[in-house]
């Protein structure tokens, strides 16, 4: 029996800790309650080809047509291939999927070419695999460390072997293990305006980052096309404009037609940009989500929870189109991993959204996310339970193949003190920042001068805010850099002044700071 810790506990971490915990000893560490997780915020739902009308075929091809030209094929082989299993296996979990004359209950959201998106409690799937999952943890016995902030990873002869972390009375501790598997999630706190919790501070990539591991398509970030505008960004789930509402201008006329064949129901990133540019030429103003065709009783029991975050704040969208607005919402790139969750490091793992498979490419799949992290978590368990863990070695990556326009620049990726680092980084300053210049669109003279504020600032202070701000400053700086490099335009990456997409351009890499200071996109 080995010791493995699990970092997170959104749907890749629950299911990594529950599957390992049949042959070894795991503690699974959280820095809220167990239930808190970006996966409980998860409203569309979970995407798998199980109807007799549908093929995993069709399911590959749609995510490799979103993914546009960058996605892994056989890391979409198997999430598609192994999804409908997985499936099967939350349903055994206790996950209550809805049903519709005694069948499963889908819907059909953007870029997917058949209706295959599985939803529970109308609009909480993610709460309802949330809660059903962290019963099985606390059934199962295993230990959870809550309120418990990872903040490092310990190396050991260039070895992954524990965590340093901080719990919520101060205290400073260090946790020995065979492995460690990363299932942090995301970083959308990066931007002013996400759909992501407070919790999506992206420590595990950054822990990553500074212990040397590569990470990779960092400059994809995809942001969702609906939040509702306002002072509290609230998700506006896809699936309801895969039920049939539509997208209108300050004066009432559609305009997502004139843009795209897809229309409302286009890849994510081109409704997003469609949004943001409407939204400029009317000022400012937000766009208007218009529902109203589908009636207040069909509402109220197929988005229950959208239902009631809109009459709180005082709408009634069954009568009255509401305003939305994009928001950061999914980082397609992270730590890097091969199709077992393996990192460039021995003895770290990762799976979920914190890890890039290349199964996303360049633009994400509407819900494809908690299937990659039920299908990828589950393969990294099995390796952990089938082969010795000590003796598994870091991914065996191929390099990237390089093309004719290979680009690279050179950074540092630890906050270096300097005459330079000479203002303290306040993390509302940085998300503004990050939303200005790095957000839907952007270019080479904005990239540039975010790269240079962001030298400036300096992480400060032992607050579990201070860590977690500094994390994100460390990743915004990989990620600016990695957008800077990237001089095409491709998914969820727009460069107003390359927007064309060039073949010459494949991966981009981040790679350590004790290797190699520099990101390379080829």
């Amino acid at each position: 029996m080995k010791r493995i810790l699990v970092v997170g506990s959104g749907i890749a971490g629950l299911i990594a800790a529950l599957e390992l915990s049949r042959k070894h000893a795991v503690t699974l560490v959280t820095k809220a309650r167990l239930e808190d997780s970006n996966t409980r915020f998860a409203q569309g739902g979970i995407a798998a080809a199980m109807f007799s009308d549908d093929s995993v075929a069709e399911h590959i091809a749609d995510t490799l047509r979103a993914g546009a030209g960058l996605c892994d094929p056989q890391a979409v082989e198997v999430l598609c291939s192994e999804g409908p299993r997985r499936i099967r296996d939350l349903v055994r979990l206790g996950v209550a999927f809805d049903q519709h004359n005694g069948e499963l209950a889908r819907g059909l959201e953007a870029a997917h070419t058949r209706a295959r998106v599985l939803h529970a409690g109308g609009d909480s799937t993610g709460l309802n695999i949330e809660l059903a999952l962290a019963r099985a943890v606390r059934a199962a016995g295993i230990p959870v460390m809550e309120h418990t902030f990872a903040r490092d990873l310990i190396l050991r002869k260039e070895r992954v072997a524990g965590l340093d972390v901080l719990e919520a009375d101060g205290a400073l501790h260090e946790l020995y293990a065979d492995a460690v598997v990363l299932a942090s999630g995301g970083a959308g706190q990066l931007y002013s305006h996400t759909t992501n919790p407070s919790v999506a501070t992206g420590d595990g990539l950054a822990m990553a980052l500074r212990a040397g591991a590569q990470l990779t398509d960092l400059e994809f970030y995809q942001f969702h096309p609906t939040a509702l505008a306002g002072p509290d960004t609230f998700l506006i789930s896809e699936a309801v404009r895969g039920d049939g509402a539509v997208l209108l201008d300050a004066n009432g006329r559609r305009f997502m037609q004139h843009i795209h064949a897809g229309a409302e129901l286009a890849p994510r990133d081109v409704v997003a940009r469609g949004i943001a540019r409407q939204m400029a030429a009317q000022n400012g103003l937000p766009v208007m989500l218009d529902a109203t065709s589908l009636g207040a009783s069909f509402l109220a029991r197929r988005f229950p929870t959208i239902d009631a975050a809109c009459r709180t704040r005082g709408l009634d969208w069954s009568g009255t189109p509401i305003p939305v607005t994009p928001a950061a919402h999914y980082w397609m790139g992270g730590v890097r991993t091969d199709i077992w969750g393996r990192t460039s490091l021995p003895g770290l793992f990762a799976v979920g959204e914190v890890a890039c498979t290349g199964v996303h490419g360049a633009n994400r799949l509407a819900s494809n996310s908690l299937l990659e992290s039920l299908v990828f978590a589950w393969r990294c368990a099995e390796l952990l339970l089938k082969e010795d863990v000590n003796e598994i070695k870091s991914a065996p990556f191929s390099p990237f193949i390089t093309g004719a326009k290979e680009a690279a620049v050179t950074f540092p990726l630890s906050p270096h003190l300097s005459a330079n680092n000479s203002e303290p980084v306040s993390r509302q300053a940085l998300q503004s920042l990050m939303w200005n210049a790095a957000g839907i669109e952007r270019t080479a003279s904005s990239l540039g001068a975010c790269a240079k504020q962001l030298d400036r600032w300096r992480p400060g202070g032992g607050t579990i805010h201070d860590l977690e701000t500094a994390n994100l400053l460390a990743l915004a700086r990989v990620m600016v850099a990695a957008a800077l490099a990237r001089r095409e335009s491709r998914g969820a990456h727009f460069r107003e002044d390359f927007p064309e997409t060039s073949t010459g351009f494949q991966h981009s890499l981040v790679a350590s700071q004790e290797v190699a200071n520099t990101t390379t996109t080829c």
